[in-house]
């Protein structure tokens, strides 16, 4: 969690990303988001840098120079005008700069899905490669292993999604892949998905259901959903015979578990006692 003044921070590189970016093509805006998650990469791999680039000895106005002189002719304009606002703001401890950098990054990834009119797919194809990826305990581990290099997973990723995902899909996983925020392999995947939903203004609700439901059932409670959260919410199923029967709903730190699977434990916990 970004501190008070970080999050001003970010919100207006956001805001500058965006009013830079109002009139690029998709392909422009990938370029923006490689450069700003390759500044990400640096900064995780040079601690220095995050603490000079921190410094609350220094003035904003210092800090920002120090960036732009960093990134001299290796980085277009807006990304160079874009991060040195960033870290012209205050931040609480150096390791949430980095954090904001792949943040920052992560949306010029979907400013340019946005752009193409693929960020319904994109937010699909987050949420179904996590599905594969739960569901295969072998690849799972080796997506997951910080020991692993991150190259060769990345790579692994490629030859996986090759021709059956969008580019942006891809790029973000590559994020999911070096711990997006601090986070696991899956818990990154499913920020990501949560990230671009809100791009979309709407709400994730994660459904397990025992069996899949008809397209008239989804529809049904996905308009519920909506009636109660007052916003669009984009359902992501997940089917799990297990359960038996009945719907686990989940939205944000809302819980909603009606399945079997529960009330038998619930039955079993009481006769235990």
């Amino acid at each position: 969690m970004a501190s008070t003044a970080g999050q001003q921070a970010y919100a207006e590189a956001v805001e500058k990303l965006t009013s830079a970016t109002a009139t690029a093509t998709a392909a422009q805006a990938g370029t923006v988001a490689d450069e700003i998650l390759s500044v990400a990469g640096i900064l995780r791999a040079q601690p220095r840098l995050r603490r000079a680039l921190t410094d609350p000895s220094r003035s904003g106005a210092d800090r920002g120079e120090l960036l732009r002189s960093l990134l001299s002719g290796k980085a277009s304009q807006v990304t160079v005008d874009v991060l040195a606002s960033l870290v012209a703001g205050r931040f609480s401890r150096p390791a949430e700069l980095l954090d904001v950098t792949e943040r920052l990054g992560a949306e010029a990834v979907l400013a340019g899905a946005e752009k193409s009119g693929n960020l319904a797919e994109v937010e699909d194809e987050l949420f179904r490669f996590g599905q594969i990826v739960s569901g295969n305990a072998e690849l799972a581990v080796t997506l997951s292993d910080p020991g692993a290099p991150t190259e060769r997973r990345v790579k692994l990723v490629e030859d996986l999604l090759k021709g059956k995902a969008q580019p942006a899909t891809v790029r973000l996983i590559e994020v999911a892949l070096e711990g997006f925020g601090g986070r696991s392999f899956e818990g990154s995947l499913t920020r990501l998905v949560e990230m671009t939903a809100a791009k979309r203004d709407r709400e994730v609700a994660y459904v397990t259901v025992a069996k899949p439901l008809t397209d008239a059932d989804e529809q049904a409670l996905a308009a519920k959903l909506s009636d109660i959260y007052g916003r669009q919410v984009s359902l992501k199923v997940d089917v799990d015979p297990s359960i038996i029967g009945g719907v686990s709903v989940k939205v944000g730190s809302d819980l909603y578990d009606g399945t079997i699977l529960r009330r038998l434990n619930a039955a079993k916990q009481a006769f235990s006692k």
